[in-house]
């Protein structure tokens, strides 16, 4: 075989790799999702199929407190970071919430990308304690809010709507006084979708289930633009 040929065919085999990427680049399709969470259930405690598909629950419409006092109503329409704490929280929540702000961070040029923190001490955590605290953490200027108000209003939304545990020690045993152990709550982080479903639930104090959070917050944000 002579040089000329030897060339071609080395030319053709280094070639097949190029193509085969601008075959995908251009008519390839990027398939992957997420999945939902938290099916509807019966009386029975069956999940609810609708023609066929199982029918998952939605986060609710709820009116909260932000740290300027004012009574903020969060809907349905954009993609939704939502975790809980408190800010005498000594154990998971400023791990937690020091990822939160590096994953808004991330998104602070993304109005359609919201982070919302849930005190589970409001008796506590006041507008003005959750400014303060928002200060300390530097989520000032992003798309991160903390959020406070009615105790028995948060503990149902996080019991019944947003599927976490969620509970007050000290209601049950007067003498807990250590705060650590008084507020029981989920170190979850949860990523809901611009309709309102549950995309994502990540551990808020482990930096590769955070990072995922990031890439999975993406994928939503391609497929939102995908469909304009």
């Amino acid at each position: 075989m002579n040089k000329s040929w030897k060339t071609g065919i080395l030319i053709a085999i280094l070639g097949i790799p190029v193509l085969a990427f601008l075959f995908l680049k251009i008519f390839g399709r990027n398939n992957f999702d997420l999945p939902y969470f938290f099916p509807e259930m019966d009386e029975e405690g069956e999940v609810i199929m609708v023609s066929g598909d199982t029918l998952f629950s939605t986060a609710p419409e709820f009116t909260l407190l932000d740290t300027k006092g004012d009574s903020v109503t969060i809907k349905n329409g954009s993609i939704k970071v939502i975790n809980f704490f408190f800010s005498r929280c000594g154990t998971i929540c400023p791990i937690a919430n020091t990822f939160m702000a590096e994953v808004a961070d991330n998104f602070k040029h993304k109005s359609d990308v919201q982070f919302y923190g849930i005190t589970v001490d409001p008796k506590y955590d006041t507008p003005e304690i959750l400014h303060t605290y928002s200060r300390a953490l530097g989520i000032e200027g992003l798309n991160y809010e903390l959020l406070t108000g009615d105790k028995k209003y948060i503990y149902s939304l996080c019991l019944e709507e947003f599927h976490l545990p969620v509970a007050d020690a000290s209601e049950y045993d007067p003498g807990i006084t250590d705060i650590d152990q008084m507020f029981i709550h989920s170190d979850k982080v949860l990523l809901i979708d611009q309709n309102g479903y549950f995309r994502g639930i990540y551990s808020g104090t482990q930096k590769d289930e955070m990072d995922r959070l990031k890439l999975e917050i993406k994928v939503l944000l391609s497929q939102n633009e995908s469909r304009d």
